[in-house]
């Protein structure tokens, strides 16, 4: 792609993540629960990886656990403390713009006899604090640190000194922020945490769970002897290896790509209605208040699906429909949420490879695109 422009649905991979699965093939392919030579080598390498990210997220070392996927690291956390805390209550408080995995795991909840109650958001997709003081007999709470769609940043360590207050823990989804901008488990006053790994520049399939000691969490599969019972399966040590040096690398990069890419979002958030008309910025227009590399708007009498495409032939990607869901690509839940234009909606995310170019890119072939579309659908003229 002359001009990939989707890096908060996955990342390329960091060229200190690929270094280090290629010398973790040759090193960890052992299994690290064995007491020979290449096993102890194997344990040796998922250790350290342990050791680098607790350190970045703030975290102890035997708070954490690898899994197979942002995913399961959020489900697993989510069921795992409503298990623990059944005697507690079974409610779970979600904010109404979470992403598709939390949804999911609040739906299981309740399938299996638990209440979900959803905290609604202003325009921005921010939530209040105050709308997550729990009713009683709940038993957790789970809000996102940014949002994927949006890139709003949330209020967590107001949310959590609320939630704290009655005695219930938080869950924070971290996988839109991590490795984007810094994350400490102690400072947001998360109980449990999940991140993905393919987010940041660290190879698909690990996913990061973070479970502070003395947390009451059960697991709700069946317990495995792996990762502190909490992760069943075998260890993609190699992976977990990327994983921990795409953390530590991108931890290192932060202070200086976030004015740069923060640059480039600045530049379209100006541009774009300028060149397009009836377009909605989404988001909140304060830089300090969202995500610095990601940018989202709406088109009026534009569908998504037409306009994505009209993009990718001119060897632009980005992303469109709800991001979490956009296989299907429906109408997203974060932007009825918030009460703002949910037709013809675009996602725009930099990365540490992109560069002025990309921007001028998406400047020249968006107005047009945008027109041709709006020809196609008989919009011209409204």
């Amino acid at each position: 792609m002359p001009a990939y422009l989707d890096h908060a649905s996955t990342a390329v991979l960091h060229p200190a993540a690929r270094e280090a699965l290629l010398a973790a093939l040759d090193d960890g392919w052992a299994d690290p629960a064995r007491l020979y030579r290449d096993g102890r080598r194997a344990r040796m390498l998922l250790d350290a990886s342990r050791e680098t990210v607790a350190a970045v997220l703030g975290a102890r070392p035997d708070e954490v656990s690898f899994t197979s996927s942002g995913t399961q690291a959020a489900q697993l956390a989510i069921l795992g403390a409503a298990g623990a805390r059944r005697r507690s209550g079974t409610r779970l408080l979600i904010s109404a713009v979470e992403h598709s995995c939390v949804l999911h795991a609040a739906q299981w909840h309740e399938n299996a006899g638990g209440t979900v109650d959803t905290v609604g958001v202003d325009r921005f997709g921010r939530v209040d604090p105050a709308g997550f003081t729990p009713p009683p007999g709940t038993a957790l709470a789970s809000l996102q640190h940014a949002n994927h769609e949006v890139a709003t940043i949330q209020p967590v360590a107001a949310v959590a000194d609320v939630l704290h207050t009655a005695g219930v823990p938080l869950h924070v989804d971290a996988a839109m922020s991590a490795g984007r901008i810094p994350v400490d488990v102690a400072a947001l006053g998360a109980d449990l945490l999940s991140a993905s790994a393919h987010k940041f520049g660290g190879p698909a399939g690990v996913g990061i769970l973070v479970v502070r000691t003395g947390r009451r969490w059960r697991n709700p599969l069946p317990t495995d002897e792996r990762e502190g019972g909490r992760v069943g399966g075998f260890p993609n040590v190699a992976a977990i290896v990327a994983t921990a040096a795409a953390l530590h690398a991108r931890t290192i990069e932060i202070a200086d790509e976030t004015p740069r890419l923060a640059g480039y979002v600045e530049r379209l958030r100006t541009r774009l209605p300028h060149l397009v008309a009836d377009l909605e910025l989404l988001g909140d227009p304060d830089p300090a208040a969202r995500l610095p590399h990601l940018l989202a708007f709406s088109c009026l009498y534009v569908d998504g699906e037409a306009l994505l495409g009209e993009l990718d032939r001119a060897g632009i990607a980005v992303s469109s429909g709800s991001s979490c869901t956009s296989d299907t690509l429906t109408p997203s839940h974060v932007l009825a949420a918030m009460g703002v234009l949910t037709q013809g909606n675009i996602r725009v995310s930099f990365g540490r490879e992109s560069d002025s170019a990309d921007v001028d890119a998406l400047l020249a072939v968006l107005p047009e695109a945008v027109a041709r579309v709006r020809e196609r659908a008989g919009a011209v003229g409204l």
